[in-house]
């Protein structure tokens, strides 16, 4: 008479790294002197500097990270100064 075969386990879930809540600033460049907070009730969220006391403001949905704050933050420095240069 035959084992009945057992089933194999699961492999065990990979867990993800947790992403950064504090960043360099554009305007300074002093490291890890912005933070970003996500205010879900206001569906704001703001990058701000410790330093230089610059800041950015966007709004946000549920599915939007800190590091989504700070990219658009760096998205628009770089559109902005795109701008100044074609004026120029």
């Amino acid at each position: 008479m035959g084992k009945r075969k057992s089933r194999a386990k699961p492999p065990p879930k990979k867990r993800m790294d947790k992403l950064d809540t504090v960043f360099s600033c554009p305007f300074c460049n002093h490291g890890t002197s912005v933070e970003c907070r996500i205010d879900m009730k206001n569906l704001i969220g703001e990058a701000a500097c410790r330093i230089c006391q610059e800041s950015f403001s966007t709004t946000v949905t549920a599915l939007t990270e800190p590091i989504d704050i700070y990219s658009e933050w760096i998205d628009e420095c770089e559109r902005v100064n795109n701008l100044e240069e074609d004026a120029a």
